[in-house]
């Protein structure tokens, strides 16, 4: 092609029509201008295409990260409510207020069970691997690390670092002091009951009781904590689904 043009060229200059082979040329150039910037529009096609992909490929990955994760917080939120109802139980037992005893087993086990926070963070990871700027939306880019850096971060140093969230810990060895010497057990070494009225002062009365409404005010601010971290899970579940719909 290149041959082609060179030789009208050249043609035109040997017959001396000199004014016909500037207008050629400059034409000539004109067409390779074009023939660059075509040439530049469709690698930058192809690129967008292929960054399209990747992207659409972590927000599938975060999104099934955020399905798991939905359900470890759902699941830690309800046996956070169990303790909180554990609380109430044993104020009622310790205040001498009449109580399912054959509820103690299911108590028992609630009162200062402690629970780890289970995240999802491989579509996360991979987006940080491959350049946040990958998400071409600037809110859900600033939403999704908002979530796996300050919400998920902070739900994980409430359930494994607080120590005032360690209630075995802090609290079990003394209250079980006060419930073991009266629990029931079958035959299989199973608690199936227990003995009321206890036997506390009122000097540790009041010292159980501080720790129980301690602990339920403790597992009340985790609640609430992860009722809003799950607000803003559904909330970019949903903010991503519609990205990728426009996608």
């Amino acid at each position: 092609m290149i041959k082609f043009f060179r030789k009208i060229r050249q043609n035109l200059l040997s017959e001396g029509k000199t004014e016909k082979y500037f207008k050629y040329a400059i034409g000539e150039i004109i067409l390779v201008v074009i023939g660059i910037l075509i040439a530049l529009q469709i690698n930058d096609w192809n690129q967008n295409r292929k960054e399209n992909i990747i992207e659409n490929k972590i927000l599938v990955e975060i999104s099934n990260g955020l399905i798991e994760d939905l359900i470890d917080i759902k699941a830690n939120m309800r046996s956070h409510r169990a303790g909180v109802k554990a609380c109430k139980y044993y104020h009622d037992m310790f205040t001498n207020k009449q109580v399912q005893t054959d509820s103690i087993k299911y108590y028992y086990k609630f009162l200062t069970m402690g629970y780890i926070s289970i995240q999802n963070k491989s579509g996360y990871e991979s987006l940080k691997s491959r350049g946040l700027e990958i998400i071409k939306d600037d809110s859900l880019r600033i939403e999704i690390i908002k979530l796996y850096e300050q919400d998920y971060s902070f739900i994980r140093k409430l359930e494994e670092q607080d120590p005032e969230g360690n209630f075995y810990d802090n609290y079990f060895k003394e209250i079980n002091n006060h419930i073991s010497p009266n629990l029931i057990f079958d035959e299989y070494g199973d608690i199936v009951s227990i003995q009321l009225p206890l036997s506390v002062t009122d000097t540790e009365q009041k010292k159980m009781l501080s720790y129980l409404w301690k602990m339920k005010d403790d597992r009340k601010f985790i609640l609430n904590t992860y009722s809003k971290v799950l607000e803003k899970v559904l909330h970019l579940q949903s903010n991503i689904e519609e990205i990728k719909n426009k996608g």
